[in-house]
């Protein structure tokens, strides 16, 4: 079940949009998972794992999400104080989720992945991600590290998910969606990674964990990449712990 949130934002700084609302009964709601993680399929084979019959039913609600009066928002709090917020942007014909990370003292939030037609990201590896789910840190949307991951998982890329990824996937689609069959669901989505892809992720000095993505804000190869030290600050601020993430392979 979900909780009540501390962490709501009424303004998020430099992003635009609004006004924002808090749904935390969005999480348990199985139509709303099917429309958020309906991205995340890449044929039709996953699509009716995940769907089943209810592929119009879902469809609908999650368009009435992106065309309301109000932007629903989700968040995940992280140590530090740092925050992950989905937000459901409404903006009539520029719909899509974007994933946003925020610190009380920084003037603006990184935007880190949005899943729309013209997909960004990714902003997470599967570390990164699982740390997100299981920070255990109260006041966000959900205590519940099974909708934590299904909330922040089309935002995740990595071609170096452990032999664990699959059980630990499906588990949460069996707890949060009731798909029929989660363990064939969770090797797809994981085979698949729709919609960031599985990229490559390496460690440097200067700006921690980065990636290879072509529509990746963490790539530094990219013209719209984010700046060295905010690279560094968003890497570490997503940090699973001290030392990085576990079986990802690094370089000086």
């Amino acid at each position: 079940m979900t909780n009540s949130v501390e962490m709501h934002p009424d303004r998020i700084p430099g992003y635009d949009g609004g006004p924002f609302s808090h749904r935390p009964e969005l999480l348990d709601d199985r139509m709303f998972w099917l429309g958020h993680l309906y991205n995340c399929v890449q044929d039709e084979g996953a699509g009716e794992l995940l769907l089943g019959v209810d592929e119009e039913q879902a469809t609908d609600f999650h368009h009435r999400l992106l065309t309301g009066d109000d932007w629903p928002v989700f968040t995940v709090p992280l140590a530090g104080g740092h925050r992950l917020h989905v937000v459901y942007r409404a903006f009539q014909d520029d719909e899509g989720v974007d994933y946003l990370l925020h610190h009380p003292h920084w003037k603006q939030v990184e935007h880190l992945a949005q899943d729309e037609g013209h997909f960004m990201g990714p902003a997470l590896n599967w570390a990164e991600l699982c740390a997100a789910a299981d920070s255990g840190l109260p006041g966000g949307s959900t205590d519940d590290p099974h909708a934590r991951l299904l909330l922040l998982l089309p935002a995740c890329g990595d071609d170096a998910v452990p032999g664990d990824a699959v059980d630990r996937l499906a588990a949460a689609l069996h707890a949060r969606v009731a798909v029929d069959a989660p363990d064939r669901l969770a090797a797809a989505l994981l085979e698949s990674q729709q919609p960031a892809g599985p990229v490559h992720w390496v460690r440097t000095e200067d700006t921690g964990w980065i990636n290879d993505g072509h529509y990746s804000y963490r790539n530094p190869a990219n013209r719209f990449a984010l700046p060295t030290t905010r690279l560094a600050r968003v890497s570490a601020a997503l940090a699973p712990g001290t030392g990085g993430p576990r079986g990802h392979r690094s370089q000086p």
